[in-house]
């Protein structure tokens, strides 16, 4: 078995413009460096995309919408319209488990809300699960976005998803 990055939306509305979260220029520099690195490594790749609401940045077929990164052939595009990737798509799990992936590597937006609901739910469907430090971010709320990052990657770790560095992390 094998390792797989979810890259969970990763679209232009957080990413681009003036909806984009703070730092979004290297956050996006990270995620292409992990991106690459997945791909050097052929690890499995699923691209996430939130559907947002009708006038949402985020909204289907609004340039917000669009991915960042476009997917490579073989690298499948799942939407989702609540938090948890696997919820929205029932059959993820088994389209990673045809694709040979037991470790599943989650990153990108937001901490507090996606990329954590799709690790729990990694988790649950009986996946490793690995969220890098510094691959996910969210913006500023009740609290700054570092301490909204911070307090997710404890609550991950207690959950039992492994948090290495960027640099630490390997495909095998």
């Amino acid at each position: 078995m094998g390792y797989g990055l979810i890259l969970v939306d990763v679209q232009r509305n957080l990413l681009e413009g003036e909806t984009a979260v703070a730092g979004a220029g290297e956050f996006r520099v990270v995620l292409s460096d992990l991106l690459d690195a997945a791909r050097d490594a052929d690890a499995s790749i699923v691209h996430v995309k939130n559907d947002g609401a009708r006038g949402e940045p985020d909204e289907p077929g609004t340039p917000g919408w669009e991915l960042v990164f476009a997917p490579l052939p073989g690298e499948p595009v799942v939407r989702k319209d609540v938090a948890d990737a696997f919820e929205s798509n029932p059959a993820l799990a088994d389209v990673l488990r045809a694709m040979g992936v037991d470790t599943v590597v989650v990153a990108g937006l937001q901490s507090e809300h996606c990329v954590q609901a799709t690790a729990i739910g990694a988790l649950r469907r009986g996946f490793d699960v690995v969220v890098p430090a510094g691959a996910h971010t969210t913006y500023d709320a009740d609290e700054p976005a570092e301490a909204i990052v911070e307090r997710i990657t404890l609550e991950l770790v207690a959950a039992g998803v492994e948090v290495p560095e960027l640099d630490d992390l390997t495909w095998a």
